[in-house]
């Protein structure tokens, strides 16, 4: 029976996931053995390549691959974030319909295929495994493709992917290119095919059961099946007629449609009302009081932290502290980083603020802060209070950043209880993280969206 890879671009597809979504994501299709999972191409060198190294240690099953832009400061850079993959590779997308040759890279044909040769064969020279994806290929004059194919694999290229970008293909016609393609490029019989099959016509799934049949070697899908297959589709094909069609996947087809279904998908954004990131990051978090500082480092660079030396000898001093009473897991590793990591004198000190809120109003907020002895005031309405308090802190601040994670705990019991609140705010790639103290959970917020806000402004000066 044939073995089929999965390869699955939900991460590449959709970057609208926040930094702690998309390891979330990554995480779970690892364990649902996924093949490869292939994230979106390395725009932002720090954010992207700080993901690329969080989840590259993390993955047991899954090959990690990302896309690289075609020239050797972006090869080399790629390479360098997958170093310390299990298992990785570099895809060159390479548009080779003329139409899109012109429209994307604004390139001849021979120059295009004098590309394709010299970052393949650098890639190869610097150790990399390569994917090479052929976008359009469905119409690409036929030559063209041919020649650009048994070109990447000359040069080292183990994957080749023919993409049906348009999505306007029949099934019978699917099957016949993919026939010209072994019957045309003899080379192909040692490397794996894969197809990426755009499902424009509603027809992807019926286009990946024709190519089976033609002993293809890979098949591109997502979670959220936006544009192409799903991959819970993909797996059913699997489950119930892969002995008729004599092939097989890795996938584990027991966990899949119940975790699919708890990775909820609403307006673009995951819906954290079906998804719960703390059973995966706090139950894969477990520290006690026999675990040493390199331990503790790595469980802080696991929930996106990059701490200097010295605030992470602060916080194993810390962590001791706590562990010697406890198990000590993410939400008490927050905590702790929060409280003792990258300690500042404040640029931002609040001085009032008011509140008001009900269920026949807009919550507004006006507060007053003080930057260098200057009193700043702003007013700003919000969905609810601390929404509305959190905007007006950032337009005091002249900057919005993005809200990683909000945690309120209680330390106390009763109706006064005194309540910590962590807040974890992403800038420029950096995690930062600030606490607050109060009985009144919205002062709580307050002061510690103030304290992260200081750590910021201290370190990006």
């Amino acid at each position: 029976m044939q073995k089929i890879r999965i390869s699955d671009v939900t991460l590449r597809e959709d970057e609208n996931f926040s930094f702690k979504e998309r390891i979330n994501i990554a995480k779970k299709l690892d364990k649902l053995s996924v093949d490869i999972i292939e994230t979106s191409k390395i725009k932002n060198a720090k954010t992207d390549t700080l993901f690329l190294h969080t989840i590259a240690p993390l993955m047991v099953n899954s090959t990690i691959s990302c896309p690289t832009e075609l020239n050797k400061d972006a090869v080399l850079l790629t390479i360098n974030s997958l170093k310390d993959a299990k298992k990785a590779r570099i895809k060159f997308e390479v548009p080779t319909s003329s139409v899109q040759m012109e429209y994307l890279l604004a390139k001849k044909p021979k120059v295009v295929l004098e590309l394709i040769k010299e970052m393949i064969s650098f890639a190869v020279e610097n150790s990399a495994e390569v994917e090479f994806s052929a976008l359009d290929a469905t119409r690409s004059e036929k030559e063209f493709l041919y020649e650009a194919i048994k070109t990447a694999i000359e040069k080292g290229a183990k994957t080749i992917t023919v993409c049906d970008t348009a999505g306007e293909m029949l099934p019978n016609e699917y099957e016949k290119f993919i026939d010209d393609l072994y019957k045309n490029v003899d080379e192909l019989k040692n490397v794996t095919l894969g197809i990426e099959c755009s499902n424009n016509l509603n027809m992807a799934n019926a286009l990946i059961v024709s190519a089976i049949s033609k002993k293809i070697g890979e098949i591109k899908t997502s979670v959220f099946g936006n544009t192409l297959p799903k991959l819970t589709d993909v797996a059913k094909i699997f489950k119930c007629k892969g002995d008729f069609l004599g092939a097989s996947t890795n996938l584990n087809y027991t966990e899949l449609e119940h975790t699919v279904a708890r990775l909820g998908f609403s307006n673009g954004n995951l819906d954290e009302n079906t998804i719960s990131f703390e059973n995966v990051s706090r139950d894969s978090i477990k520290l006690n009081e026999k675990d040493d500082i390199n331990t503790v480092s790595f469980a802080i660079s696991k929930l996106g932290y990059d701490l200097s030396e010295e605030d992470k000898k602060n916080v194993y001093e810390e962590f001791l502290k706590v562990a010697s009473k406890k198990e000590v897991g993410e939400r008490e590793l927050d905590v702790i980083i929060a409280s003792v990591a990258l300690q500042t004198a404040p640029t931002y000190k609040l001085k009032n603020y008011i509140i008001n809120s009900g269920n026949v109003i807009n919550a507004s907020c006006v507060m007053t802060m003080t930057k260098a002895e200057e009193e700043i005031k702003e007013m700003t309405i919000g969905d609810g209070p601390i929404d509305a308090a959190f905007q007006c802190i950032e337009k005091i601040a002249g900057r919005n950043f993005e809200l990683d994670d909000f945690q309120i705990q209680a330390v106390t019991e009763g109706k006064e209880a005194v309540g910590v609140t962590v807040i974890k705010l992403r800038s420029n790639g950096k995690l930062y993280s600030g606490k607050g103290v109060s009985t009144d959970i919205v002062e709580s917020s307050i002061n510690a969206y103030i304290n992260a806000l200081n750590k910021i402004c201290f370190e990006e000066v």
